[in-house]
């Protein structure tokens, strides 16, 4: 068993412990090693929607309804696809507004409305908080729970204990330390809290881990695996129904049901949160797009298990609520430390939801209802001068306590008294309500603040007098208003025909309050006009990726006001040393020197609307700025020829862009061509210095041989016909150097016409073979030839064959081993290809070198002692003749020994040919 000391320890360790957490997330970011960066640590962090609801409500509702608990996860994986279309718009918007909240969201979009982003701020506060407190009462039963091991007086406990041994309070004030130290460090709302993001991806990692731990245990060491709970269950039929969904209030309420979790899932405060104000890329959600249901899908595996477990477990003990199952079960058991464990798990689901939702909130509460109207009164400003910050931020920390005390309040009067789940789903239904407003506020431009404020007005007002009000008719508060399950007595609230429909009252409800709102946000937009700074706004919010890029051009901005204006505004606000830093940046963005005499433009003053936006909200940024600074008012038209002028300089930019590219691309071509040239230019000259070179040597031999023979009469006969012979061979040289570089100058230049006829390859090779076999024979060495039987032809100028077979095998006898050399040459047939190849033994060539043996001129060196003979165009005419017959000509050598030189010549069938 375990002592009260010990729990009272663990609670407050696990405490420290998500302290050291979130100082390790901020270590990291000091350092610049962000955890927020990785996608991961970003989807984790969205599973903060999984709270003590999850971890024990969803088993309580499986208890009770069987299926029925899926419709919460099922909506939020079903809106997953669309995530990139809704959330990335909203991410962009909020980024460049510097939009931290809901409230500021929608106050924004419709204006900057003061009033509009105050209804919010209320909303959400009061439909938040119904939420918590059922986090706070998971936490305090769940701690009571291990306190008294007795599971009838944990359930039933009483609240009227003396204060000391009030545990809710005490959880209360540690979550309210802990939110305060790591959730308002920083004065500007959008700067990242790296701490506290980092500890929920951690508990929710935990929260994950104990509900698997103590559903395994369940399943397969209490029970034997899936198949024994089933059975059981089947055979009991009261429990039977528990394993499908209940349809009894048609399939209607089931969809609403799917529709209402994928509101709550990006509308509750905390979801935007971490999905929108804590998102530093927008290409996280690619990741968080398939992990985040990955994640509920296994969170929820052994859900229906524990319930039926449960039931099977604890049948007849009426003192334990189905809420209590996880916890019970390892108690029942006497597992100490696996309650523990799932202990931990249920905290931190719990927690993890009251610290981001409190943060939330405390963050609307200063910004949209505290501070539009303490900017707008001058005394508190000068009062205030230079040491704002420290204002703001006690204002957040009392926002923060205020938040938890209502928790705690409404936890202590009306939500100890319910399941987790019916309040849950109470909380889901009032942000449903913002639907309308946000949807429509991203994708139609003829939203207006009228409609906005029209339809949430009359969704709220539904739910709070169908939802609300009969929660607390049942704490004894209301029964003047509520008569036998009756408001006013007229319209029935009692589950299965709520408000004239045939279903419960959640999914009713959220039927009749979203047909209201959404009617009169849509009747109302259509019927009043915009006002000028709506448009500019609404024209933005659905088209923010065409105008993200001149993003300042389109904050609409007029008036007087001078440079030392806009300075003595900011340092009321953030003191000397900041507005020079924030002026200072504005002066690099620009390229620009802000001098106090001259007048502020439109720029300057939105930029430090933005700055203060990060610190009091938009809309309370929007009054002081109107109230600060001399502002005039802007027609409609105006703002749609600014957008229209702003949407032209993106245009114009993006056209820029792509022609500076275009130009680059053409300027690297042309550099590429001029390398190509001034390469050729190289060659051309290599080429007339080497034919040069070549053609000089057989004319001096000529002309030496001929001096002699005409100076001197006394040379014998013999002497002469020496000389002649001489002459003769040294002309027929540079006769056959001639020749090439004709032939090459003609393949180059596409002027080379060849008489071509069917040969067989192999005939060929004879022949060229025989030509040679004299060289063969006087240079000892062995040719030895493999030639494949073929029936079919090529199609070729047979001299140039012939001429391409002799110059590959005279190089082979050329560079063959000075001892033993050999030579082989093969020839098979490869699909519709001649494949030959002239293999010998010498030493190879370098493989820096088989790229360019085939080029003009190119002689191997050192393969020899003495300089080879020859011109030095033999291959690369070679080259050109087999290209020209439409083959392909290579060397292959590991540069050590040997060398083989392949080319392929086209087959063709020549019956075919002569057909067609």
């Amino acid at each position: 068993m375990i002592s009260n000391w010990a729990i009272i320890l663990i609670s407050v360790g696990y405490l420290f412990l998500l302290f050291m957490v979130a100082y390790f997330g901020e270590y990291r970011a000091k350092k610049g090693k962000s955890l927020l960066k990785n996608p991961y640590i970003y989807a984790l962090s969205l599973a903060v929607y999984c709270t003590a609801w999850t971890y024990y409500g969803s088993v309580g509702n499986a208890a009770e309804s069987g299926l029925n608990f899926l419709a919460t996860y099922i909506g939020p994986t079903l809106l997953a696809p669309i995530w990139w279309f809704v959330f990335r718009k909203i991410i962009r918007i909020s980024k460049f507004y510097r939009i931290t909240t809901i409230a500021d969201l929608i106050s924004t979009r419709y204006g900057k409305s003061v009033s509009l982003g105050s209804l919010v701020a209320i909303f959400c506060v009061l439909g938040i908080i119904p939420y918590i407190s059922i986090q706070l009462k998971a936490i305090s039963s769940s701690f009571q729970m291990l306190y008294d091991f007795n599971l009838e007086s944990t359930v039933n406990a009483s609240l009227s204990n003396f204060i000391l041994a009030d545990y809710t309070l005490y959880i209360t004030i540690g979550l309210a330390v802990f939110t305060i130290l790591f959730g308002t460090r920083n004065i500007d709302a959008t700067v990242k809290q790296e701490g506290m993001v980092t500890a929920i991806a951690f508990e929710s990692v935990l929260k994950l881990i104990a509900f698997l731990v103590v559903g395994f245990f369940i399943t397969f060491v209490v029970f034997d695996g899936f198949d024994d709970i089933f059975s059981t269950a089947a055979n009991d039929p009261s429990l039977k129904s528990l394993t499908t969904i209940d349809f009894d209030g048609g399939y209607s309420e089931w969809f609403w049901l799917n529709m209402l979790s994928m509101m709550g899932f990006m509308f509750l405060p905390r979801q935007f949160h971490v999905s929108i104000k804590e998102n530093t890329n927008e290409k996280h959600l690619d990741k968080a797009v398939w992990l985040f249901p990955l994640y509920l899908l296994v969170i929820n595996i052994f859900v229906i298990p524990i319930a039926l477990a449960g039931k099977i477990m604890f049948a007849g003990q009426e003192g334990v609520l189905a809420d209590t199952y996880v916890m019970a079960i390892p108690i029942f058991l006497s597992k100490d430390f696996l309650a523990v464990f799932v202990y931990l798990g249920g905290f931190a689901a719990g927690t993890s939801m009251v610290i981001v939702s409190t943060i939330a909130l405390s963050i609307m509460v200063s910004n949209n209802l505290i501070f539009p109207y303490l900017v707008s009164n001058k005394r508190f400003i000068r009062f205030f001068k230079g040491n704002f910050s420290g204002v703001l931020l006690n204002v957040r920390r009392a926002s923060i306590l205020m938040v938890l005390l209502l928790s705690y309040a409404y936890y202590s009067l009306v939500s100890f008294r319910f399941p987790i789940v019916s309040v849950g789903l109470i909380s889901f239904v009032a942000v449903a309500q913002f639907a309308p407003a946000i949807i429509g506020g991203i994708f139609w431009k003829e939203g207006n603040k009228k409609g906005a404020i029209s339809g949430l007005v009359a969704g709220f007002l539904i739910w709070f007098l169908f939802l609300v009000l009969p929660t607390v008719d049942q704490a004894g508060f209301m029964g003047f208003i509520i008569q036998d399950e009756k408001l006013f007595n007229l319209i029935p609230l009692a589950d299965g025909k709520a408000f004239g429909l045939p279903m419960n009252k959640i999914p009713a409800a959220l039927f009749w309050s979203l047909f209201l709102n959404t009617g009169l946000y849509v009747f109302l937009s259509l019927v009043f006009k915009q006002k000028s700074k709506e448009r500019n706004h609404a024209e933005v919010f659905v088209d923010v990726f065409r105008y993200s890029k001149e993003f300042e051009s389109t904050m609409i901005w007029k008036g007087s006001a001078y440079v030392q204006d806009i300075k003595d505004l900011l340092t009321h606000f953030v003191g000397g040393a900041k507005t020079e830093e924030i002026l200072k940046e504005y002066e690099e963005r620009y390229k620009l020197r802000l001098h106090p005499e001259e007048k502020a433009n439109a720029k300057l003053v939105n930029s430090v609307e933005m700055t203060l936006a990060g610190l009091i909200g938009s809309s309370s940024a929007r009054l002081l700025i109107s109230t600060s600074l001399e502002e005039e008012e802007i027609s409609t038209t105006e703002v749609l020829e600014i957008l229209k002028e702003t949407q032209q300089i993106v245009i114009v930019n993006k056209q820029l862009k792509e022609k500076s590219e275009a130009l680059q691309k053409v300027t690297q071509e042309l550099f590429s061509s001029n390398e190509q040239l001034l390469k050729m230019d190289q060659t051309k000259d290599e080429f007339i210095s080497t034919i040069t070179h070549e053609m000089r040597t057989p004319i001096t031999s000529i002309r030496a041989f001929s001096e002699i023979l005409h100076d001197d009469e006394d040379v014998s006969l013999a002497e002469k016909q020496q000389f002649l012979n001489t002459i003769i061979k040294e002309t027929e040289r540079m006769d056959r150097l001639i020749s090439q570089v004709l032939d090459l100058e003609k393949f180059n230049t596409g002027k080379q016409e060849l008489h071509l006829e069917y040969l067989k390859i192999n005939d060929i090779i004879y022949e060229s073979i025989d030509s040679v076999q004299t060289l063969l024979s006087q240079n000892s060495i062995e040719l030895n030839t493999d030639l494949s039987d073929h029936h079919d032809y090529i199609y070729a100028n047979k001299d140039r064959i012939i001429q391409v077979l002799l110059n590959l095998i005279s190089n082979a006898i050329k560079f063959c081993a000075s001892e033993k050399g050999q030579i082989s040459i093969k020839s098979s047939q490869q699909d519709d290809h001649f494949v030959i190849e002239v293999i010998d033994n010498g030493k190879g060539i370098m493989k820096e070198m088989q790229h360019t043996i085939f080029d003009v001129f190119y002689q191997a060196p050192d393969q020899t002692l003495k300089k080879p003979q020859g011109s030095g165009l033999g291959l690369s005419i070679s080259k050109k003749i087999i290209e020209y017959h439409q083959g392909k000509i290579w060397v292959e050598s590991d540069g050590q020994q040997g060398s083989k030189f392949v080319f392929t010549i086209p087959v063709k069938v020549k019956e075919s040919i002569i057909e067609s």
